[in-house]
């Protein structure tokens, strides 16, 4: 394999051809350092934070893919994964993965000792969620935690602190978390359960599609509950309101169980996450605080 040939499989195991799990990844974060701002976020801890997102999450699908390396072949939409393949020995996935990660951290370094420090649970819940499917019904609640981290972290190093609303909006983006990964589920479930392999998809059976619609439900009350507590105004719920629409559209698609539908539906929430954090950032543009 040549150089160029192995930096082009590298891009592949971090998912660089694919940036929809960065995206999922950066609203949230975004969602949070806005809010920690009232509006107006340093903007070299933007810049620092949009950097580690996309290491971390390259790092966490480096770490994912040698997780899974004995499974993906076995799973339709994995098997040309350059580990399943065989084209990335292990060890060179693990030292791609460490490579990442140390980035990430020398990234965080000028920033203040409460945002390094939460680094490390970040870094702890990114490498081992991966082997989770193996044991837990509800791996997608664990992933929502780990997704979830860039929001303290965001708070952290824009105000120093971890005010209440910091734990409400991890919630809340857990639960969204668990609706738009069950989704994705719903895509490998005829292969996960032949493997055994545990989901929130199989978890939930045949409420699959409820528990999706039940955990997005969630996530629009909880967000609208920060947005009252927070004194918001018309165009953050406004933001709410198109991201409701976005995820009826959303129950349209999964509600038949086909699989390229549920793929669809994944993916679609990168516009609701764009949408909230739309609502958001107008919000303070034209009301600031």
């Amino acid at each position: 394999m040549s150089f160029t040939q192995r930096i082009h499989t590298y891009a592949q195991l971090m998912r660089l051809d694919k940036p929809i799990g960065i995206l999922l990844l950066l609203w949230p974060m975004l969602w949070g350092l806005w809010f920690a701002a009232r509006g107006i976020p340093d903007w070299s801890i933007l810049v620092i934070f949009v950097l580690g997102t996309i290491l971390m999450r390259s790092a966490g699908c480096v770490i994912n893919d040698y997780a899974d390396r004995e499974i993906d072949p076995r799973v339709e939409r994995t098997r040309q994964r350059p580990m399943a393949t065989g084209r990335v020995h292990p060890k060179e996935a693990l030292l791609l993965a460490a490579g990442l990660s140390l980035l990430a951290f020398i990234l965080i370094l000028p920033l203040n000792q409460l945002t390094i420090m939460l680094s490390v649970p970040a870094l702890f819940l990114a490498a081992s969620y991966p082997f989770t499917k193996r044991f837990f019904a509800m791996p997608q609640a664990y992933l929502g935690i780990a997704f979830s981290f860039g929001i303290p972290m965001a708070f952290a190093a824009q105000t120093d602190s971890l005010p209440s609303i910091v734990w409400v909006l991890m919630l809340a983006n857990l639960f969204w978390v668990v609706a738009y990964d069950t989704a994705y589920a719903m895509v490998d479930k005829p292969d996960d359960l032949k493997i055994g392999i545990k989901t929130s998809a199989i978890t939930f059976g045949r409420y699959d599609v409820l528990g999706v619609m039940v955990c997005h439900a969630c996530f629009l009350m909880l967000m609208a509950v920060i947005g009252q507590w927070q004194q918001m105004h018309l165009a953050y719920y406004a933001g709410l309101i198109a991201a409701t629409g976005l995820i009826g559209y959303q129950f349209a698609l999964i509600r038949d169980h086909e699989r390229a539908l549920c793929f669809k539906a994944f993916l679609h929430n990168n516009w609701v996450g764009m949408v909230v954090f739309a609502g958001i950032a107008l919000d303070f543009l034209i009301f600031p605080q």
